[in-house]
């Protein structure tokens, strides 16, 4: 695109920052999609699962349910809205996006609706990628990021579920503890088990696009309780754990040592949400 109006989601000191390292706007791209979310493809009760000695999560029963299903849609929810960002980028003539901004709300029809929102800009150069990039990163921080020598490559994601069914082991344990300041193991566990998990999974998703590092910007856990399907009068205790960054990669390889590495993750010193 050139000589035609555009528009921006991007601040003064962003476009600033953007065009002092080789980079204009043009023009604001958005992704939706609206997905049903909640099918887990189990049966029965969801959160029969438990822990080993060696800190590894095992089913409970040979009859614990995966919730596979339900996570293979979360991502593909916003895979799906990333991807027309991009294209509009694309049509645009932009070689990425900058400053993307990922909301997800409920819906109707008990819908959830990701949306995906930036800024698509173009390199004064005539060296293209070969697919628009995505970066979370602010206009200043992306220009810090390009005068150090590294690149944006893409979004990655780290989701991970799990539930747990409010067993002997908390439901006996958790009113012996009203009064006192003292752990609650199994819960501990719960949110131990799907914070790594969420960071395995972002770690795999950088190294998917080709990136040396991942810069994280979102750090989500959610907690919830709800009657058990399978059982009576008990609860299961459902922990969600969603990370969002920016894979990055060095603009020359030709110093790397020989072999794989697996991908560097960078988080934000700050407390999470």
């Amino acid at each position: 695109m050139s000589g035609g109006v555009w528009d921006s989601g991007l601040s003064g000191g962003e476009f600033a920052a953007v065009g002092g390292v080789g980079f204009e706007p043009v023009g604001q791209v958005l992704g939706t999609a609206v997905f049903s979310i909640g099918y887990t493809g189990a049966w029965g009760c969801p959160g029969e699962w438990s822990v080993g000695d060696d800190n590894t999560v095992v089913p409970s029963s040979r009859w614990a349910p995966s919730l596979a299903p339900l996570v293979r849609s979360m991502y593909a929810a916003r895979r799906a809205a990333l991807a027309r960002a991009v294209a509009e980028c694309g049509a645009l003539g932009g070689d990425g996006i900058v400053g993307v901004e990922l909301h997800v709300g409920e819906f109707l029809a008990d819908g959830l609706e990701f949306t995906v929102r930036g800024t698509a800009v173009r390199a004064r150069s005539r060296i293209r990628p070969r697919t628009p990039f995505t970066s979370h990163l602010s206009g200043q921080d992306f220009a810090a990021l390009i005068g150090s020598g590294w690149v944006p490559v893409g979004l990655a994601f780290g989701i991970a579920l799990a539930i747990r069914h409010d067993d002997w082991r908390t439901s006996f344990r958790v009113p012996s503890l009203v009064g006192r300041n003292q752990e609650v193991d199994g819960y501990t566990q719960l949110v131990s088990h799907v914070r790594r998990e969420a960071r395995r999974q972002l770690v795999v998703d950088t190294a998917r696009q080709g990136g040396d590092g991942v810069v994280v910007d979102d750090v989500e856990l959610r907690v919830e309780e709800k009657e058990c399907p399978a059982y009576g009068s008990t609860r299961d205790v459902t922990a969600e754990a969603v990370l969002v960054g920016t894979a990055i990669a060095r603009f020359g390889r030709t110093g790397r040592p020989a072999g794989p590495r697996p991908p560097l993750t960078i988080m934000r010193l700050e407390r999470e949400r």
